[in-house]
């Protein structure tokens, strides 16, 4: 079917948006008149041009003012979300296609935001435009999965991550580090920093391994550091108070911004802390976090069932003791093979 054919091409446009958009959607459109494509663009930064802009842009760079007015007025633009249709950070998109006199718009979402939801649509319909939506709902809403949780349950997506020996183990019981993995897997970690926002760890972690939590074996940009140091232990020599990336450090003691290390105090980190946590990064505009350690603040997540995928991998190694990894009680959705290391997914549906 063609309408499903071009949304696909929207979506592996979208994509190239991953990392640089956030807290807003990936989006792809597909410009198409007599099945040709004429034009396509997605949204490539925050605050820059939407994706239907940047396909109207093309289709005027490759066929003129005047041929490209005339092609426009026959076309169908396909789009994997609904155009907005509020003044933003840029102007509405559903505008745009009415001001062009595109003839028909096939969308692959409708959006939640409540400046949206419907109200594109609407735009459109009202301006003549035959509008069609939901094709590939499912493939559209999966690939805003965390733009979706943020506007719905007001809370980031959550990433469980941690490698496991063969026989079970986490880390050494003494405090030493002591990697698991292997350097591929390792590489695609970096790459995953690069595609959410904010990556968390909590103290002993920070202390023991003394991780830089940057994308240095991945092009891209770092995400935000995230450390819970409940009474501020962790040494200000550590690689987490270097200058790599935005770092925020939830405690129990102060309140302070020092250059681009953000002390925010929290009430009684004892109880509740996932919640707390998940609302904090909401109301900051985090719109997705890896959870990267260590145990027991990967235990606390599963026992609250607030999270929305676990990505574990396990190696061929096994040790004699040590901590053991954190357990979950779900079905594997996914599993692929990174080097000597097998990665599992697991989804949490009820979430």
């Amino acid at each position: 079917m063609a309408d499903e054919l071009y949304i696909k091409r929207c979506l592996e446009l979208a994509i190239l948006g991953a990392g640089n958009v956030s807290p807003n959607p990936m989006v792809g459109c597909v410009i198409v008149t007599d099945g040709i494509i004429i034009g396509e663009g997605y949204h490539q930064q925050i605050g820059e041009a939407h994706a239907e802009v940047n396909a109207i842009k093309a289709v005027f760079a490759k066929y003129g003012e005047t041929e490209g007015a005339l092609l426009l007025k026959q076309a169908t633009a396909y789009v994997s979300l609904e155009p907005c249709a509020h003044f933003g950070k840029t102007p509405p998109c559903a505008d745009l296609l009415i001001r062009h006199e595109v003839r028909r718009v096939v969308i692959g979402n409708k959006d939640p935001f409540d400046a949206v939801d419907g109200k594109g649509i609407t735009k459109l319909k009202n301006a003549g435009i035959a509008v069609e939506s939901g094709i590939l709902d499912k493939e559209c809403a999966h690939l805003n999965r965390r733009f979706f949780t943020r506007i719905r349950q007001q809370r980031p997506y959550i990433i469980l991550k941690w490698a496991s020996t063969a026989n079970g183990y986490f880390a050494p019981i003494k405090e030493e580090q002591k990697w698991i993995s292997g350097p591929l897997a390792k590489r695609l970690v970096h790459k995953w920093r690069t595609e959410e926002d904010a990556v968390i760890v909590g103290k002993r972690t920070a202390m023991v391994d003394n991780p830089q939590l940057n994308a240095r074996e991945w092009p891209g940009r770092n995400p935000i550091r995230i450390i819970i140091d409940r009474n501020l232990e962790v040494p200000a020599t550590h690689h987490i108070y270097n200058d790599d990336a935005k770092t925020i450090i939830f405690n129990e003691i102060k309140t302070d911004v020092v250059e681009n290390i953000h002390f925010i105090q929290m009430e009684d980190m004892s109880f509740y802390l996932p919640q707390k946590i998940a609302f904090q990064l909401y109301l900051m505009d985090i719109q997705s976090v890896i959870i990267d350690g260590g145990a027991h603040l990967l235990n606390q997540f599963i026992e609250a069932g607030l999270w929305d995928e676990a990505r574990v991998f396990t190696s061929k190694n096994s040790w004699t003791d040590g901590i053991y990894a954190p357990k979950i009680n779900k079905v594997i959705t996914a599993q692929h093979q990174i080097g000597n290391d097998q990665l599992s997914i697991y989804t949490n549906q009820e979430a």
